[in-house]
């Protein structure tokens, strides 16, 4: 369980600044943790999108 744990530590220390963040960079920082996966770009532009998505709705709509 402490891998799991500093694992996901690690992940949020490298997405803190996530907006201020080109695409290439955040490609970068995500292949860091996902080595083997194919498709990084597609998931860099769901986590935008739903990035996007969160701003435009407050908490009461959940």
């Amino acid at each position: 369980m402490k891998d799991y744990i500093n694992l996901f530590h690690s992940i949020i220390s490298e997405i803190h600044f996530w907006d201020d963040l080109k695409k290439t960079d955040k490609i970068k920082k995500m292949a860091v943790f996902l080595p083997d996966f194919n498709k990084i770009e597609n998931l860099i532009d769901y986590f935008d999108n739903f990035n996007v998505n969160l701003r435009k709705k407050n908490l009461n709509s959940f």
